[in-house]
C-alpha cells in the first residue's frame, strides 16, 4: 500500500519489519567481521609464538616441550574460533540474502 508521500511503499508494516531485519543482520555481520579480524591478528601472534616454542622444544628440555604443546593448543583454539566465526557469518549472510529476495524491486 502506497501512502501519499511514501512512493516506495515503506508505510507497509511488513516491509518495515523486513528492512529492520535486514539492517540488523548487516550489523551482526559487520560485528562478526570485526571480531574475525581481531581473532586473525591474535592467531598470527600465537603462530609466531608457537614457531619459537617448537624450535625451543626441538633443542630444549621437557619444560620447552610442555610449553610447545600449550602454544600449539592455543593456535588450534584460535583457528577453531576463526572457523566458527566464519560459519556464523556465512549463516547470517545466507539468511540476509533470503530476506533480500523477498524485498520488492
Amino acid at each position: 500500500m502506497n501512502r501519499i508521500g511514501d512512493p516506495w511503499g515503506y508505510g507497509e508494516p511488513s516491509l518495515k519489519r523486513l528492512h529492520r531485519r535486514v539492517f540488523r543482520l548487516n550489523d551482526k555481520i559487520e560485528a562478526l567481521d570485526r571480531e574475525a579480524n581481531q581473532v586473525a591478528a591474535e592467531l598470527e601472534y600465537h603462530r609466531h609464538i608457537n614457531d619459537d616454542a617448537q624450535r625451543d622444544a626441538a633443542v630444549g628440555n621437557y619444560i620447552d616441550r610442555e610449553e610447545a604443546g600449550l602454544t600449539a593448543g592455543d593456535v588450534r583454539r584460535f583457528e577453531k574460533t576463526l572457523q566458527d566465526l566464519a560459519a556464523r557469518r556465512d549463516k547470517l549472510a545466507r539468511k540476509r540474502d533470503m530476506l533480500m529476495m523477498r524485498l520488492p524491486d
